[in-house]
């Protein structure tokens, strides 16, 4: 199934983060809210979180979210699962740098829509609070460069990570141009490794 989306994220009336995850901390009649935490809790033009629950969680953070959902994870989100589990995490949170889903990433609104970013933010914090020693998986690949707004949304979220004191790391290859490798195509035992993102913004990004 792919996802194109109807039209600009401004245009919607946006769920906040913390409604959204009131609603999804209910029950729900399509999967077990014990295990997996999806927020808005049903399928829409935009995602904060999909991931399963537990005490020692990995964040991973790609671009934008694309069609998976609870009990129906596309290869990436597998393929993050897996990895998560084989160094030693009890579960995965997915996590994107732009919120909006789209299939294509070339499909990606061209204007960053602030109101989602913000909640987007929102989301991440709630995230980082979850474990007293927050782990980011840096996972975006060269995808940032599709929007010019992606690097400024990447930079608030590098900011609000270092008031958690979190560590972060990436899993196979840095790129020519240094970018963390998409999580598609790993080993499924692969390890995670040491990252730096001040060092990324700066040398990568252009501060």
């Amino acid at each position: 199934m792919a996802h194109i989306p109807s039209g600009a994220t401004a245009a919607l009336e946006l769920l906040t983060f913390d409604e959204a995850l009131a609603a999804a901390q209910q029950p729900h009649e399509s999967y077990d809210v014990e295990k997996w935490l999806y927020v808005p809790n049903a399928y829409s033009e935009y995602r904060y979180i999909l991931g399963t629950k537990g005490k020692k969680p990995l964040i991973c953070m790609g671009i934008n979210p694309s069609t998976a959902a609870p009990d129906d994870l596309d290869n990436t989100l597998k393929s993050v699962q897996r990895i998560a589990l084989a160094n030693g995490f009890d579960s995965f949170l997915m996590f994107n740098v732009y919120a909006q889903r789209a299939t294509d990433p070339d499909a990606m609104e061209k204007e960053c829509n602030m109101a989602l970013h913000r909640e987007n933010l929102a989301a991440l914090r709630y995230l980082l609070s979850l474990n007293p020693q927050p782990c980011v998986w840096a996972a975006w690949g060269a995808i940032i460069e599709k929007r010019a707004y992606l690097l400024d949304c990447l930079r608030d979220q590098i900011a609000l990570s270092r008031e958690f004191n979190a560590s972060w790391f990436t899993a196979g290859p840095i790129s020519k141009k240094g970018h963390p490798h998409h999580p598609l195509y790993l080993r499924k035992d692969a390890a995670l490794d040491p990252f730096d993102p001040e060092r990324y913004c700066t040398e990568i990004l252009g501060g």
